[in-house]
């Protein structure tokens, strides 16, 4: 992992897994490490923008998951349902594909970084309100000092790397 300070804001230290993205025994390693914390009972990965997209794609493929992305607004032709929110520098919206999530199926959120837990509060909100069950949120670093997990309070977190 390389931090990035001042990214994308002066005062915010980036967490870039670009480093172990581009590693393929790294890469495998930490999908592994996710799958192991993910709920047996899992049918779908609900995959934040970006790079929860490339994590998702590879637990998906590897373990028979459907993969649902979570968009930025302006990226889905055709959306469900929307959530904006708080990130520690700015606001921010996410969007569900229309018709993505059935009702009643259980859903693992999953990215690379929980901070403020703004994102992943809003993700889980959309799979809930599309009748989704949240079995977890899974990611690999938590940035522990910033409080992201009380947000998620009642719904099972796992942090492969907590800094």
């Amino acid at each position: 992992m390389r931090e990035v300070p001042d990214f994308p804001q002066p005062g915010v230290v980036f967490r870039d897994l670009t480093p172990v993205l581009a590693d393929p025994d790294a890469l495998r390693a930490v999908v592994d490490a996710l799958q192991d914390k993910i709920d047996d009972s899992t049918q779908v990965i609900a995959a934040i923008e970006s790079r929860g997209f490339l994590l998702g794609a590879a637990l998906g493929y590897g373990w028979r998951y459907g993969v649902v992305p979570l968009r930025k607004p302006g990226k889905l032709p055709v959306v469900a349902d929307s959530v904006s929110y708080d990130l520690e520098y700015g606001t921010a919206s996410l969007e569900l594909p229309a018709e993505a999530i059935q009702p009643g199926q259980r859903v693992v959120v999953v990215d690379d970084v929980l901070a403020t837990g703004g994102t992943a509060e809003a993700a889980c909100r959309l799979v809930e309100r599309a009748g989704g069950i949240v079995t977890g949120v899974s990611v690999v670093i938590e940035i522990a000092a910033l409080g992201g997990r009380s947000r998620l309070a009642g719904r099972e977190v796992s942090a492969l790397l907590a800094v």
